[in-house]
């Protein structure tokens, strides 16, 4: 009897134990809590994942073991495990060549300059004092500036996107400083060899490859016969938002008659379309005003 009540008790016990331990595990906010950002500049995906810390009253960049990152000491340039800068294509970083990728962000701070390291050895985390410069992929300086309002947690961001989409800057921001990291991004050879491959299997990319043509002003003369040659095709001289590009095409060839001549040939078919013309008949008319 009594070792039977015994067994019971304990396995009541050990369904109690188990039962605590399934539902006792409690979250609370991390002292650094991860964060990510990524954008698309060009074509190139460019992906940040670190850890942020907080300044809680402390002194952070500056001269001195005072400072929580003193000046001119390796810094792995978040928390935890550091901060990890992913790249899909081949980049250029403050001018210098850096292969598609991922690599541990590393940094060593200065009054107005730091060095940052694009680091291969992910695995080193936040552990620098195991550093091997010989895993370096790229060092650069680049400078570093003061801000007027404190950035109380660790910030990451890509910013300054230019308008070709080919530079931008991979900012840091805490405390009082600033740190942008330029990054060249190269997406022609692509682009290029997307309309040399799909043109053949698809002539719908004509169009496509005309736009990319007379965006970056390459061979125009190319791209109006890829135009052509797509607006010549079944029904596609309906589509008077393609007619439309093709007048831009001459416009920018500089031959202002033809180009006036398209740009009334697509405001008709606009004007005709059932849907309406989604914006096209101004379009061409602030066309048409601007070659007179």
């Amino acid at each position: 009897m009594y070792t039977t009540k015994l067994l019971k008790f304990s396995f009541v016990a050990a369904l109690f134990a188990i039962s605590f331990n399934g539902t006792a595990q409690i979250k609370t906010p991390a002292p650094s809590p991860a964060g990510s950002v990524s954008a698309t500049v060009g074509l190139t995906e460019i992906e940040i994942n670190y850890s942020r810390p907080q300044t809680k009253g402390r002194k952070i960049f500056g001269e001195g073991d005072a400072f929580l990152v003193p000046n001119g000491k390796l810094w792995r340039a978040g928390a935890n495990a550091g901060t990890t800068i992913k790249f899909s294509d081949d980049v250029k970083v403050a001018g210098k060549d850096l292969a598609a990728g991922e690599y541990l962000f590393l940094a060593t701070p200065g009054a107005s300059e730091w060095e940052v390291v694009f680091y291969t050895d992910i695995a080193l985390g936040g552990n620098v004092s195991g550093y091997d410069d010989s895993k370096a992929a790229l060092k650069a300086k680049v400078k570093a500036s003061k801000l007027t309002e404190m950035v109380n947690t660790l910030t990451y961001n890509i910013s300054d996107i230019s308008e070709n989409s080919e530079n931008a800057n991979i900012q840091l921001t805490w405390e009082n400083t600033a740190v942008n990291i330029p990054v060249q991004v190269s997406y022609d050879e692509q682009v290029m060899a997307a309309i040399a491959k799909n043109t053949v299997v698809d002539p719908a990319n004509l169009m496509a490859a005309a736009r990319y043509y007379l965006s970056t002003g390459k061979n125009l003369d190319q791209a109006l016969t890829w135009a052509d040659t797509y607006l010549s095709t079944g029904e596609n001289s309906k589509q008077f938002w393609n007619v439309h590009a093709k007048a831009q095409i001459l416009a920018k060839q500089g031959n202002k008659k033809e180009a006036i001549k398209v740009a009334k040939e697509s405001i008709a078919i606009a004007k005709a379309n059932p849907s309406g013309d989604f914006g096209y008949v101004k379009r061409n008319e602030e066309l048409i005003a601007s070659l007179k």
